[in-house]
């Protein structure tokens, strides 16, 4: 592809896919705001001022209001993005990278080893997702570090089952049989040959996984797993929200963050499936 061509080829692609573009600026808007929360925040998010607390919002100092202890909300959730994306980010790029190196060598080596791994990763997908999460980050301790850890254990089965069944179906074909007649090396042909054809439906798996992640995460921390009490996340912020469920400003704004967030990769996984799967280009 010549470098003319390729914004040509970018605009293409986004005036047939207008959600796409959408879901890009909704995530593009809350990662820089995460990123310059101190420079666009007018407070720091821990600072209170207890005779502004519970104040509704308003065109004046507190724009979003302010939560029980006079903490400004809208500063708080700026600082919030700090925690809440790079957490679903970090877990589904770790669970997908650890599932899709498990799967593939499940598939691709077959026999015992595969029934193996495919019975413990059936084993821990028996099990709904927050509820083996919350049992794991609850023995190893409520941290984000923790949670983190537990979101990575519960996520891995979903990539490592889509690869398996990619391989074992990329595997039998001519040109994976003229590699191995050639005397390529299986190493070699897993990772030049047969992952490569795993790489459109993993990235459209990613995507649409990042909102959930960060939802669940968020539910951790709703449940006390997660950051501590004072932290500036949007799950906990939700969760002390709701003990002031007549302040409505102090659990819908964080609210709203992460439903946007949970649409944007929605809107930008479902694009990519259009884009990477010829039958519904």
């Amino acid at each position: 592809m010549t470098r003319a061509s390729a914004p040509i080829k970018a605009a293409r692609i986004a005036r047939r896919n207008p959600l796409l573009v959408v879901g890009v600026l909704i995530v593009l808007v809350w990662v820089i705001a995460a990123l310059f929360a101190s420079q666009i925040a007018p407070f720091q998010p821990l600072t209170q001022n207890v005779s502004a607390r519970l104040q509704a919002p308003g065109m004046d100092v507190h724009t979003w209001g302010t939560d029980e202890l006079g903490r400004d909300i809208f500063s708080r959730v700026l600082y919030g993005g700090r925690i809440t994306i790079p957490a679903g980010v970090l877990v589904i790029v770790i669970g997908s990278i650890l599932g899709t190196v498990i799967g593939a060598v499940a598939g691709y080596v077959g026999g015992m080893w595969d029934e193996i791994i495919m019975r413990i990763t059936e084993l821990f997908m028996a099990f709904p997702t927050i509820i083996l999460a919350m049992a794991i980050t609850a023995a190893l301790g409520a941290d984000i570090r923790n949670a983190i850890i537990a979101l990575v254990i519960v996520w891995w089965p979903s990539y490592a089952r889509l690869v398996r069944g990619i391989v074992l179906k990329v595997k039998r074909n001519e040109y994976v049989e003229a590699a191995h007649c050639i005397g390529a090396s299986n190493f070699y042909i897993l990772t030049r040959t047969v992952l490569p054809n795993c790489i459109a439906p993993t990235i459209v798996l990613t995507t649409l996984d990042i909102g959930n992640a960060i939802l669940t995460f968020a539910g951790l921390s709703f449940l006390g797993l997660g950051p501590e009490p004072t932290s500036p996340e949007w799950g906990r912020m939700v969760a002390v929200g709701i003990d002031y469920f007549d302040q409505w400003w102090t659990w819908l704004f964080p609210g709203l963050a992460m439903a946007t967030l949970v649409v944007a990769s929605n809107f930008i996984g479902d694009s990519l499936h259009e884009i990477f799967d010829p039958r519904l280009r």
